[in-house]
């Protein structure tokens, strides 16, 4: 892949406004999707029970499906979504890139899909597990990634990954928050004070669905 034979240093970065503006309408599509099949699913019951005088109950069954979908939106949106933490972070956190991200296990959860990851960087060894989620909700792993993207943020507090060809997000925090504690011991003053800016310093506001275990191993 072009990523892969190219010095980084000859690499333009993603335009972050272009970027979180991309990543907003994939959510804002995602959430219209979503509301548009919760307004079908109870409005056309009600409407066929007007229009036919009837009182079945198999009408009611629509309108508990959009109750189930409705209640797992607001979850996913809540718990799953991360476009403005990443947000904080591409505003504490330039762009480096990584030539190369490997993808080791995936799990679907309710909120979304969770990766095991490791970014590597030519000349170091000993990168840490990352865990990472589509940002804008999405639960398919963004093609490409493995050949090259963009990381901004301090690998042992978390971060964000940037595909260069879609400008998919990934949000990442440790896939082991306690085997990396003294990495962010020793860190020094000025990052843990930019991790604390990027709101990085902890596990994740909602760290529920960065729990579990990988069930599944990639290719």
């Amino acid at each position: 892949m072009a990523y892969e034979s190219r010095a980084p240093e000859l690499l333009d970065a993603p335009d972050i406004a272009h970027v979180l503006k991309a990543n907003r309408l994939v959510l804002a599509r995602l959430m219209a999707v979503r509301l548009v099949i919760i307004v079908l699913l109870v409005a056309v019951p009600v409407v066929l029970s007007r229009v036919t005088e009837s009182n079945s109950i198999f009408l009611t069954l629509p309108i508990v499906a959009g109750v189930f979908v409705f209640i797992g939106t607001v979850y996913r949106a809540i718990y799953g979504i991360r476009v403005t933490q990443c947000a904080r972070v591409l505003r504490d956190y330039p762009l480096e890139f990584h030539p190369r991200v490997i993808k080791k296990r995936e799990r679907r959860t309710q909120y979304g899909d969770v990766f095991e990851v490791k970014v590597t960087t030519r000349g170091q060894h000993g990168a840490p597990l990352m865990l990472a989620v589509n940002a804008a909700g999405r639960r398919r792993w963004p093609e490409g990634v493995e050949d090259g993207a963009w990381l901004a943020g301090d690998l042992p507090f978390g971060g964000v990954l940037v595909e260069p060809g879609s400008n998919a997000m990934l949000f990442l925090k440790p896939a082991d928050w306690d085997k990396t504690a003294r990495k962010r011991e020793e860190a020094g003053p000025e990052r843990t004070a930019r991790a604390q800016r990027a709101k990085l310093n902890s596990r994740t506001t909602y760290a529920v669905m960065m729990r579990g275990r990988m069930s599944s191993t990639s290719p």
